[in-house]
């Protein structure tokens, strides 16, 4: 059996303090989940700025966010003053500062901390590989496993091929981290939605731990498609061309919650997440859907597996060879994994993608015909060789109609 990884890349804060070169992205790819993340250690980061409320359009005239008093609340909740949250309080990650229940979710805006050369350097990070000898517990339906397959770049722009896909980045204990993720359909604002797609894992830290901190989606992220080296001082209108969007309510499974792990455990078949985001330079009334002019359909019924020709999993994956900062794709037919005897099998296709692709979306085409989203990626081995993601159905089809719901009146 291989090793086996998280996909998820981390900066370790003591190696940021003390090394001059960069440091290898190293992102693994769990079997039995994965955790996305890239990391630039928080140590560094000016945490100061300008916060702002989750309240699209309540702006106080100066281009600054008023927070609302219901998330003030919460914070003070929990300990936590909103001055000393946006000076640097997020950093704190005790026990019981960790913010773990569903309902807990809070992510006030700090403007500008995600600036295009934090957000570069998130993808340099030391390896984390994570050796786990079952990734079966068999249910007699795991098909052999599936010839590699070579990611294949996307096409820049990247906007005009995949302009549902983007980057998402926050922060973690051991540092600042990356996943990918999507934007899909609102049901409650139909052309307009707010609605982002991702792993579980990239927004919550499961079992022994909560929800992770100053949540951003980027869409098209680096859209011109540049390397490392042409982004050094490249300005954030070019790394983030349609903006930078902060997550103002999250969800995911209660099985991730309880049961997930940093290689996935046993909530690896509910690793998905819905958030709901809001532009951080104000409301200037387009939505995210309207912005990028996209947004997939989800599709919580998707065909059986030997029905389905091939998916396409899109992510930005972040490990060697890989450094995070171009989009890839990985189109394969797809076959079954399973994890444990009582748990729904897992989608699984041939893919070179690393680390920082986790979250990203896997399309097919649905029961209409039309491509739909229907699984996000989890996990995969060390070294790369396949991903395998959920199967979307009644959890995850419950999260994302409550998220959908929670804003509908807005």
């Amino acid at each position: 059996m291989r090793p086996i990884r998280p996909l998820f890349t981390v900066r370790n804060r003591r190696s940021a303090r003390t090394r001059t070169s960069p440091v290898a992205a190293a992102v693994a790819l769990g079997a039995t989940l994965a955790l996305t993340a890239t990391a630039c250690g928080p140590s560094e980061d000016n945490a100061g700025g300008d916060s702002s409320s989750s309240q699209p359009g309540d702006s106080n005239g100066d281009d600054k966010f008023k927070i609302p008093d219901d998330l003030k609340d919460k914070l003070k909740d929990h300990g936590f003053d909103l001055d000393d949250w946006k000076n640097g309080a997020w950093k704190n990650w005790d026990k019981d500062d960790w913010l773990r229940e569903a309902g807990d979710f809070v992510n006030p805006i700090i403007k500008d901390l995600w600036d295009p050369e934090r957000m570069r350097d998130t993808d340099k990070n030391p390896d984390r590989s994570v050796d786990d000898s079952d990734i079966s517990g068999d249910q007699g339906v795991t098909d052999p496993t599936p010839k590699s397959v070579e990611a294949a770049a996307v096409k820049a722009p990247y906007h005009g091929q995949a302009p549902a896909s983007g980057k998402l980045f926050f922060d973690s204990p051991e540092g600042s981290m990356v996943c990918s993720a999507t934007v899909v359909q609102d049901p409650a604002h139909p052309g307009k939605s707010n609605m982002v797609w991702t792993a579980g894992h990239c927004a919550h830290a499961g079992a022994k731990g909560g929800w992770y901190r100053n949540m951003i989606f980027v869409p098209s992220y680096n859209d011109s498609g540049k390397s490392t080296e042409q982004l050094q001082n490249a300005p954030k209108e070019e790394v983030a061309p349609y903006g930078v969007w902060w997550g103002d309510w999250a969800q995911t499974s209660d099985q991730w919650i309880e049961q997930g792990g940093p290689t996935g455990g046993k909530g690896a078949p509910y690793d998905f997440a819905v958030m709901h985001v809001k532009p951080e330079k104000g409301s200037e009334g387009k939505s995210l859907e309207e912005t990028v002019g996209s947004a997939l359909p989800v599709d919580f019924n998707a065909p059986a597996v030997p029905q389905i020709k091939d998916m396409t999993a899109t992510g930005y994956p972040a490990a060697p060879p890989f450094d995070g900062q171009k989009l890839f794709q990985c189109a394969d037919k797809p076959g079954r994994l399973s994890l444990s005897k009582p748990d729904p099998t897992m989608y699984r296709i041939g893919c070179t993608m690393t680390g920082g692709s986790s979250g990203g979306g896997w399309v097919a085409q649905g029961k209409d015909g039309k491509p739909a989203l229907v699984s996000n990626t989890s996990i995969g081995p060390v070294p790369a060789g396949w991903l395998a993601g959920p199967r979307f159905g009644k959890e995850a089809k419950g999260i994302y109609s409550a998220v959908s719901k929670k804003f509908a009146g807005q």
